[in-house]
């Protein structure tokens, strides 16, 4: 048996072992697990319900690495993606107004989308559309985004009257406890441990419950209780009205750039490229677009491939065995319900994860050229809009409209992609419509 699996996930042509593998599906998913307390705390502030969503975050997660594996045979997880998880809670539900049914019903139909581009061509021209510039200014204007609301839930940042925002009281116990779990975690950063973020929320945790802010469950394994209060209750329909248009636009442009450049990024690291191109991409994108479709299913946003990955395979993960071990221990979660609603009713135990995974998505700013003002202002706009607008659908937009707008000028027209009169267009529409007149 083991050896038919070795020849199947193609051990000695990529050169590696069980040992290694199973080291590897390990070591990712110590450093994503966090994503099983955050995303259902995230969400759980959409009204959804906990346990609901821990199960579907779970699901999610081992189906989609699951197909990864096996599909793909990449050593790349799939789970509920963080800034998608923000967007739909604090922008559409508790910003927009829109009932969280409503909001994975437009979930759906942008995983169907992008499920169905993924079979086809068009996908690549969708990429090739978006200039590098303006990509890196999403990628980063989330990460922004996704920090400021980790400073928000820690306290660190409140608001005010006067200034819009300011400076938190650092005596509140979330605040300094919050401090407390951020600066643990940067220190295991700085020193390279891998699993710094899980790290740091355990630390974290065993410090709350020292200093009396975490009272344990009376069970630590249980499996979680009202598991079906998520599950198929999308609103499809609901996807289909104007005002959902740009926030099904926004899921889908996400979920195709955060996946692919993720995806390229680990394969590259794992040295699978193949004269710089990602082979069996069709396969990789599938199961992430898979993944998407029966998590909102379940009841989560929109899932992504994790760069922790990469951490799996800086030890040596090469195949899709790698994910076959990161969804058993995915899996096994299911039973530390009580546990995890406990730590994810802890803002201070979350909100560093939050910061430091915004952080890390500011990486992609090197690959802007801040001389060229022509590639750099637009991404710009995007990058200060997404977190000031408190909206990545505005930061996008504004992205799209400005990068036409300014080659129109400079009588470089041509260099455009039709596609992108499109959605500059669409875009201008979407904001005239949601102006207050």
């Amino acid at each position: 048996m083991l050896a038919r699996l070795e020849c199947f996930f193609g051990f000695h042509t990529r050169q590696t072992n069980w040992r290694t593998e199973f080291i590897a599906g390990l070591t990712t998913f110590i450093t994503m697990s966090y994503i099983i307390i955050v995303n259902p705390a995230i969400l759980q502030k959409a009204g959804m319900d906990f346990d609901g969503v821990f199960m579907a975050t779970i699901l999610a997660s081992v189906l989609g690495t699951l197909i990864m594996g096996v599909m793909a045979n990449y050593p790349i997880a799939i789970a509920p993606g963080m800034g998608m998880n923000a967007y739909f809670s604090f922008v559409i539900v508790l910003g927009m107004g829109i009932s969280w049914q409503s909001a994975l019903g437009s979930v759906f139909l942008a995983s169907l989308i992008f499920l169905l581009l993924s079979l086809t061509g068009f996908r690549e021209s969708l990429i090739n559309a978006i200039p590098q510039s303006l990509k890196a200014g999403i990628t980063a204007g989330i990460g922004l985004f996704i920090a400021f609301i980790g400073m928000q839930n820690a306290h660190l940042i409140v608001a005010s009257p006067a200034t819009l925002v300011t400076l938190g009281n650092f005596a509140h116990p979330i605040a300094y406890m919050s401090l407390l779990g951020l600066f643990i975690t940067l220190i295991l950063m700085v020193n390279r441990i891998k699993a710094a973020i899980f790290l740091g929320l355990v630390i974290t945790t065993l410090l709350s419950i020292a200093l009396g802010h975490v009272q344990l469950p009376d069970h630590l394994f249980e499996l979680p209780h009202h598991i079906d209060s998520t599950f198929f209750k999308l609103e499809i329909l609901s996807a289909f009205k104007p005002n959902l248009g740009a926030v099904v636009f926004t899921f889908f442009l996400v979920m195709l750039f955060d996946t692919t450049a993720t995806m390229i990024g680990i394969a590259e690291q794992a040295g699978l490229l193949q004269d710089g191109r990602f082979p069996n991409a069709k396969s990789a994108l599938c199961a992430d677009a898979i993944a998407s479709t029966l998590g909102v299913l379940a009841g989560t946003s929109p899932t992504s491939a994790y760069i922790e990955s990469g951490a799996g395979v800086s030890v040596g993960g090469r195949t899709g065995a790698t994910c076959l071990v990161v969804a058993f221990l995915l899996a096994s979660m299911l039973f530390l319900a009580p546990l995890a609603k406990v730590l994810a009713s802890v803002p201070a135990i979350t909100a560093p994860a939050l910061i430091v995974v915004g952080f890390l998505m500011m990486g992609n700013l090197n690959q802007i050229d801040w001389r060229d003002l022509e590639e750099a202002l637009p991404a710009f706009f995007v990058l200060f809009w997404i977190p000031l607008s408190y909206s990545i659908t505005n930061g996008v937009g504004a992205g799209l409209i400005t990068y036409p707008l300014i080659k129109i000028c400079c009588g470089k027209f041509r260099e455009v992609h039709p596609l992108l009169y499109l959605f500059m267009v669409l875009f201008i529409v979407q904001f005239i419509l949601d102006a207050k007149l």
